[in-house]
């Protein structure tokens, strides 16, 4: 059974064909890094119109690379939230064109649970599947949520951000110090160089549930500690740098960058990655998880891989691969499968919806 599945929930339009649930024939992303990195982070307005120029030949490429037609097909997929508004109308709106002109059902997909599916996808293809239930951790420039993933995939809400998500954390301390965007992969890259230890951050104690995560505090510690040093003209011969170079090297962010500064970046990581491995820990001892799922753009930190394969945890750590950790539309189909032998389809009537909750 072959599903067509369309995602344009942000900034990436993608698309794939998937079979059974596992065997990816093909998967599509054309991205808009190089729209949104002049501004320093997304701009809904430019990325619904990146969509609308891409959405058709990215479509056409998924089934040309899948080797598949429209009519052989068993049921197309969407993303319909959450997301930007704008963006995921564009996916939408396509996926609804094709079904209506096919008969094809139309599959609505949560972009969050198409994360987890991303994992259980690769779990089971390769021959380790997740056990349930297991705890996920979702955490991307959007999203940082805790959930029980239960065996009839319902899934329950522990644990979120009450401010900023864990990547969008990334983002923002890398622009404030003249990074590019988007900034996570290039702190990433550069905390090997420095000392976590260097600096010390405090955590939030969270009233209410002890769960929830909270990334602003640790934001506004790093623009206090930029606040008090002569930071100028290094983070000017940065932003130097992103105007002459599209896409710097870690060698030529290391020129530009003092070994002070590459202390706050590895400390900063190293003060997210405890927050998140911290919280999922206690989140999956509350549930009694067999296996813990770490799956968003988050996922590809390798601070973060490597701190969680060395917890020494009592149940597996799932991770998806650096392809499909990010948005992608294997992940939609991948999710739409189950929904697809429920026949769980929705109505072409069916609206986007930005703020969609997932439990």
């Amino acid at each position: 059974m072959r599903i067509l599945a369309i995602e344009s929930s942000c900034d990436e339009t993608a698309a794939a064909v998937v079979e059974d649930g596992e065997t990816v024939l093909s998967s599509v992303v054309a991205s808009q890094m190089d729209t949104h990195g002049k501004y320093g982070g997304v701009v809904p307005e430019l990325a619904s119109r990146e969509h609308l120029r891409a959405i058709v030949p990215v479509v056409r490429e998924a089934l040309l690379r899948a080797g598949a037609t429209l009519p052989a097909l068993d049921a197309i997929a969407a993303t319909v939230g959450p997301g930007l508004v704008g963006s995921l109308l564009v996916g939408l709106t396509y996926a609804k064109s094709l079904c209506f002109a096919t008969g094809l059902p139309l599959i609505a997909v949560n972009h969050i649970e198409g994360h987890i599916h991303a994992v259980i996808l690769e779990a089971r293809r390769a021959g380790t599947p997740v056990e349930l239930p297991a705890l996920a951790l979702v955490v991307s420039g959007g999203h940082t949520h805790l959930f029980e993933v239960r065996p009839d995939f319902s899934y329950r809400l522990l644990g979120k951000t009450r401010d900023d998500a864990a990547g969008e954390a990334f983002d923002k301390v890398a622009k404030l110090l003249g990074f590019s965007y988007p900034g996570g992969p290039v702190i990433d890259q550069l905390a090997s160089f420095g000392n976590p230890q260097a600096v010390r951050f405090t955590f939030a104690k969270m009233k209410g549930n002890p769960l929830d995560f909270s990334f602003s505090g640790l934001k506004t510690a790093v623009l206090r500690w930029v606040e008090a040093r002569p930071m100028a003209a290094e983070i000017e011969s940065r932003r130097a740098l992103r105007r002459s170079v599209p896409h710097p090297t870690p060698a030529e962010w290391l020129a530009v960058t003092p070994r002070p500064t590459l202390d706050l970046l590895a400390s900063f990581q190293q003060a997210v990655i405890t927050e998140l491995l911290t919280r999922a820990a206690a989140s999956a001892e509350r549930i009694q998880a067999r296996s813990l799922i770490v799956s968003g753009g988050v996922a590809c930190n390798r601070g973060l891989r490597a701190a969680a394969r060395s917890a020494r945890l009592p149940y597996p750590v799932h991770f998806p691969s650096p392809a499909l950790s990010t948005d992608n539309a294997a992940m939609i189909a991948a999710a739409a499968f189950p929904k697809l032998r429920r026949r769980e389809f929705a109505s072409l009537e069916i609206a986007a919806q930005a703020h969609l909750t997932l439990a």
